[in-house]
């Protein structure tokens, strides 16, 4: 999906600094929630739960560096007027689609990092996991194709 660089130089960074805030939230949510409160798995649980807690803290650190640097590109994008917040939005639900359905296929199934939870039938927690993930895809690129159509609309000349 390419938006119309004729509607403005913002709408590319616009889209990829809500792509890394999209990335970072979730990641924030799946680590903060089901690795620490609920304490369901670590990021690798195929070791020792001090390897465990190491990797909790790179995932961590990982998912705060995502959204640092999303929210200095969304400062500065503003800061030179040049944010379009719809585009911004979409971009933060596609990240965040993204990331989630990276996390439980790849991680998850391929590589078997690790399970939503473990001592439990999983097909119910797999398939809500991967239908959150394919929701907020959806709605994603959804709004970016609005946005899309609407800047293709106001960059064309009358007439």
């Amino acid at each position: 999906m390419r938006l119309n660089a004729a509607a403005g130089p913002g709408l590319r960074s616009s889209v990829v600094s809500g792509l890394l805030f999209g990335c970072g939230l979730v990641a924030f949510v799946d680590e903060a929630v089901f690795h620490q409160i609920l304490s369901w798995h670590h990021f690798y649980d195929r070791s020792t739960s001090a390897a465990g807690l190491v990797s909790d803290g790179v995932f961590h650190a990982f998912s705060w560096g995502a959204t640092v640097c999303a929210l200095f590109l969304f400062a500065d994008l503003r800061h030179r007027r040049l944010l379009s917040l719809p585009v911004w939005t979409g971009g933060v639900l596609l990240g965040a689609g993204v990331f989630q359905l990276y996390d439980g296929v790849v991680q998850h199934k391929v590589f078997g990092l690790h399970q939503i939870r473990y001592g439990v039938d999983l097909a119910m927690y797999d398939l809500l996991w991967n239908l959150t993930a394919v929701v907020l895809i959806v709605s994603g690129a959804a709004v970016l194709l609005v946005q899309r159509r609407r800047s293709g609309r106001t960059a064309r000349p009358p007439g």
